[in-house]
C-alpha cells in the first residue's frame, strides 16, 4: 500500500495520479486522526478503492478494495459538491433533450432523441448498446463500471418518448422561467433523464465505478410491447431497479396500480329505423346495458377502479346501429386481483340474443406493490435525502410505468427518483429547478450506496 504512516498523520508516498492532477504530499498531510484514518481497521468503507477519490477534499491512495460505497456524511457531501458541479451541464442538456421532439410514433425522431442521449452517456464512460427496432425507435442500452465482479449491477429505468406530437415546441416551446423549465416531455420524463446521467457523470468525477447499466425505452408511453422483455431481462440481472420517472409531490413512488385495457365490440343488426324497426337490433343499446355492468366492476375497497371510457357506435340516425365499441380501463392494487377481473370481463354476456359480444385487450401491467424490497431501498434513499438536508416521502400512485415490470418479478424497485414538477401530458408541463440539483445527488448517493 503506497502509504507511509506517521505519528499523527498520513502521507502518500506520491504516485502518477499524483503527479498527473499536481498533489503533493503537503496535501495528504492534512489528513489526521480526527478523520479516523490513523488506523486502517477505522478507515471508512468509502477510501477503500483500487484508484484515487476525492472526499470532502482528501486524497487517498490504496490498493485494498474494488469500488467506493457510500456510508458517511462526507461521502454524501462530497457527491452534493460533485452534482453541484454538473448544474450547468444539466441545464444545457436538459434544453438539449427537451428541443429534441420525441413522439412515440416516429421512430427517426425518438432514434435522434437516443442518440443525443448515448453521446452524453459516452462522455462519462458509458458502453452503448443499441437494441434495434422496426415500429419503434430504438432501445439505448448503457453499461457503466466492471461487470466482471460479483456485484450485481444497478438498473436505472427510464424512456426517451413522449405523447406529444411532432412540431409541439412551435406552441409549447423550452423555456426557463420563474424558477421553472417547461416543454414538451420535460417532466416525463426527459429530466429524469438527464438527472441519470449528471449522477453518472458526477460518480465518474468521484471514481465510483460500480456496475450501472442504463436503459431507456422507446414505447413505454404506449405499454411497452417491444422494450418490455429487454426490461424484464436486465432487471432479472439487477440487485435493484431504479425508475427515473417524476417524483409525486417531492415523494417516490413504493406502490403502483397495476393498468389494464379492455375492448368490447358488439355487432347487432342493421335496419331502417322508420322501415323495418322490428327487425333491427341496435349494438348502442345492448352497449349501453353492458356498460353499466362494467362500470360495476369498480370495488374501491380492493384499490380497483374500472372506466369505460371511449365509446362509438352506429352510423346515421335513422339507422338501427349494427355495431358499438367501447374501451375501458382497469387499474388495480393488487396483482391477486388480476383473475378476478378477468373472470368479470369474460363472464359478459349480451341480453338480446341477436347480438354478439367480441372482448380483447387484458391487463397490460402488472401491479407494482409495496414489498419488502422497495420498502428497504425507499428507507435508504430517505436517509441519503435527509443527509442532503430535504425530506423525501413515499407515495403510491394509480399511474403505470416500466417499474411494474420489475417489481412484478421480485426485484427491489423504486420509481418516482425523476423530477419534481407538474403537469405531464398537459400544456403547462414543467419542472422546478431548485429540486433538480438535491434529487439528482441522492440518486447518486443511492446508486453508490447499493
Amino acid at each position: 500500500m503506497p502509504l507511509n504512516s506517521m505519528s499523527d498523520r498520513m502521507v502518500c508516498s506520491g504516485c502518477a495520479l499524483c503527479a498527473k492532477n499536481g498533489i503533493s504530499g503537503n496535501f495528504h498531510s492534512q489528513l489526521t486522526p480526527a478523520d479516523e484514518l490513523l488506523s486502517v481497521a477505522n478507515w471508512p468503507q468509502s477510501v477503500l478503492q483500487k484508484s484515487h477519490t476525492i472526499l470532502m477534499s482528501r486524497v487517498l491512495h490504496i490498493d485494498a478494495w474494488d469500488t467506493i460505497r457510500i456510508n458517511s456524511m462526507s461521502d454524501v457531501t462530497a457527491l452534493r459538491q460533485a452534482v453541484k458541479g454538473q448544474a450547468g451541464w444539466l441545464a444545457e442538456a436538459l434544453r438539449a433533450l427537451v428541443e429534441v421532439e420525441s413522439p412515440t410514433d416516429s421512430k427517426p425522431a425518438v432514434d435522434a432523441a437516443v442518440d443525443l442521449a448515448a453521446g452524453y452517456a459516452e462522455t462519462c464512460g458509458g458502453r452503448v448498446k443499441l437494441h434495434k427496432q422496426k415500429s419503434f425507435g430504438d432501445v439505448l442500452e448503457v453499461r457503466f463500471g466492471s461487470f466482471r465482479q460479483a456485484r450485481k449491477p444497478v438498473l436505472l429505468l427510464g424512456h426517451l418518448d413522449t405523447v406529444w406530437p411532432l412540431r409541439t415546441l412551435k406552441t409549447m416551446p423550452g423555456r426557463e422561467e420563474d424558477g421553472r423549465f417547461w416543454g414538451p416531455g420535460v417532466l416525463d420524463m426527459k429530466a429524469g433523464v438527464v438527472m441519470a446521467l449528471a449522477s453518472l457523470r458526477a460518480l465518474d468525477q468521484l471514481g465510483v465505478t460500480r456496475p450501472v447499466t442504463l436503459l431507456l425505452n422507446s414505447d413505454e408511453e404506449v405499454g411497452s410491447p417491444v422494450s418490455r422483455p429487454i426490461t424484464e431481462r436486465l432487471a432479472l440481472k439487477s440487485s435493484a431497479v431504479l425508475v427515473l420517472e417524476p417524483a409525486q409531490g417531492l415523494a417516490c413512488k413504493t406502490a403502483r396500480k397495476g393498468v389494464g385495457d379492455y375492448h368490447l365490440h358488439v355487432t347487432g343488426v342493421a335496419a331502417h329505423s322508420g322501415v323495418d324497426f322490428e327487425r333491427g337490433h341496435s349494438a348502442i343499446l345492448e352497449l349501453a346495458r353492458l356498460i353499466e355492468k362494467v362500470a360495476a366492476f369498480t370495488d374501491l375497497r380492493v384499490g380497483r377502479t374500472v372506466n369505460p371510457g371511449v365509446i362509438s357506435g352506429g352510423t346515421r340516425s335513422n339507422v338501427i346501429a349494427e355495431h358499438a365499441y367501447a374501451d375501458v380501463d382497469v387499474r388495480i392494487a393488487k396483482a391477486s386481483d388480476a383473475a378476478k377481473v378477468e373472470k368479470l370481463f369474460r363472464g359478459l354476456r349480451c341480453e338480446d340474443k341477436a347480438c354478439k359480444l367480441e372482448i380483447t385487450g387484458g391487463l397490460n401491467r402488472p401491479p407494482m406493490e409495496r414489498k419488502p424490497g422497495t420498502v428497504a431501498l425507499y428507507k435508504q434513499a430517505r436517509k441519503l435525502a435527509a443527509e442532503l438536508g430535504f425530506e423525501l416521502g413515499e407515495a403510491a400512485t394509480g399511474g403505470g410505468s416500466d417499474g411494474n415490470f420489475t417489481a412484478a418479478l421480485g426485484v427491489p424497485t423504486l420509481d418516482g427518483l425523476g423530477a419534481v414538477g407538474e403537469g405531464a401530458h398537459a400544456a403547462h408541463e414543467h419542472v422546478v429547478i431548485e429540486h433538480l440539483v438535491p434529487r439528482t445527488a441522492m440518486l447518486a448517493a443511492l446508486i453508490a450506496s447499493l
